[in-house]
């Protein structure tokens, strides 16, 4: 899965741009030399699936035969065996407790026979930090990858260039090593996504689904940490009724036995299946995305994939995603319009799926531009339940984003002291969240510029 974080809203730099001056007040653009110590949030359990053992047999089947750019799959694979996972040095130094974090979830949630290589014992998975200049270079695409039968960076380089077939994931038969490359030099946050979902598909699922609302394997990147979902897909990869190079057929014919088994809960789940997604609505909601592409063609396409999703009478995920990425778009020209776009994407993600972690997101956006439009109080109730979902995502940098947002709110009604407390625990959440005291100030400034000049 190629991740990237993406996290500075598109209200937030057009207002800025539009209403910063040389003149802004010095204690306006302070910086903060020294910061809090970092707050993380601590590792915990996936919120189980909600979905009929029906369901998840269909994104099993959806998730593991087909590459995310739609080419089919032949055949089954995973490990066979233990799994040895090895950190090439140098490696971030927060990289260790998040590894460590996440191999224990994936034992005792998925049942995965996964742990950390000892010196000198062979790894199945490696995995390697680079200058993210030098991941740019060679795959400028990706933000963090991983890649099969190679063991590291230049490994992957040297087999790429030789005999790139042998990094096609459609030729396995079997999974017997895998790369996954990430950047050094980038938030802890975003490490720790990238170990998430990497690894992963390291073990798994090789696609996205625009449809899930609850995991990792979606392109939206509302998730940043595997959900219960994901555990549940991983938990079925390695069922001891399963093995490498079995047929879609085989597997499908053995899964319903699967879930029942692991998930006995979903015997009685709701048994709709989903719709399948049309390549047009695909190709209008990534061109909507590209940065590459005009902005009044993104905005086109992303009012097409607004229209095909109702057209197609979706009730899910995928509606609310496009609204939201529209008002993304608008949110650089109409402020009105985008946040009417922001709200029906709020009310579709409260409707389908209560108070979940989309709601950060759609929440940040909102309290943005209900900040630069001096509306202070409203901008505070869109932080409150912000915050709240971004606790659940375990985003540091969304939780931090809010409370800056929120500090300025605090500061426009007059409440100074509690403005800066929420803007102390803004940098303390930040650290993780955004990692250098550069990046916390650069986010801070643009928070402080929404605000209306007095």
């Amino acid at each position: 899965m190629f991740f990237r974080l993406v996290l500075i809203l598109a209200a937030l730099c057009i207002t800025a741009c539009a209403q910063t001056k040389s003149s802004e007040p010095a204690q306006r653009r302070a910086v903060f030399d020294e910061l809090p110590p970092a707050k993380t949030f601590s590792a915990r359990r996936g919120a189980p699936s909600s979905r009929s053992n029906a369901a998840l047999a269909q994104d099993f089947l959806e998730l593991s035969f087909q590459l995310e750019r739609g080419q089919r799959l032949p055949v089954f694979t995973r490990f066979e065996g233990p799994i040895k996972v090895a950190v090439a040095s140098p490696a971030p130094s927060t990289l260790d407790r998040d590894l460590k974090d996440l191999l224990a979830r994936l034992r005792k949630e998925a049942r995965v026979p996964i742990t950390i290589a000892k010196r000198g014992e062979r790894a199945q998975i490696v995995i390697q930090a680079i200058p993210d200049a030098a991941l740019k270079r060679a795959v400028p695409q990706a933000a963090c990858f991983v890649a099969p039968n190679v063991s590291g960076w230049k490994d992957y380089k040297r087999t790429r260039n030789r005999a790139r077939s042998k990094v096609d994931w459609a030729k396995l038969t079997t999974r017997d090593r895998v790369t996954v490359i990430l950047p050094a030099d980038i938030s802890p946050q975003e490490i720790r996504s990238c170990l998430h979902e990497e690894i992963a598909q390291a073990l798994g699922p090789l696609n996205d689904l625009y449809r899930l609302p609850d995991s990792v394997f979606n392109d939206d990147d509302f998730h940043i940490v595997l959900t219960g979902f994901d555990m549940l897909m991983l938990r079925a990869t390695y069922d001891k009724s399963l093995k490498s190079g079995m047929s879609r057929d085989q597997v499908a014919k053995r899964l319903p036995g699967i879930f029942n088994r692991i998930n006995p809960r979903g015997r009685r789940g709701n048994a709709e299946i989903a719709t399948n997604t049309p390549k047009q609505w695909l190709t209008a909601i990534n061109g909507a995305q590209s940065m590459r592409t005009s902005l009044s063609r993104r905005a086109a396409l992303a009012a097409q994939a607004v229209k095909i999703a109702k057209r197609q009478g979706w009730q899910d995920n995928r509606l609310a995603f496009s609204l939201y990425v529209e008002g993304k778009i608008l949110a650089r020209t109409n402020a009105a319009a985008a946040t009417r776009r922001f709200t029906e994407a709020d009310e579709l993600y409260t409707a389908f799926y209560g108070k979940s972690v989309h709601l950060a997101q759609t929440a940040t956006q909102l309290s943005a531009l209900a900040l630069s439009a001096g509306q202070p109080v409203r901008a505070l109730s869109h932080v409150d339940a912000g915050l709240a979902a971004a606790k659940k995502a375990q985003n540091a940098a969304a939780y931090s984003t809010l409370l800056m947002i929120k500090a300025e709110a605090l500061d426009m009604l007059g409440r100074k002291s509690n403005a800066g407390a929420a803007r102390l625990d803004s940098l303390a959440w930040g650290r993780y969240g955004f990692g250098s005291p550069e990046n916390i100030n650069k986010r801070l400034s643009k928070i402080r510029s929404l605000a209306p000049k007095a």
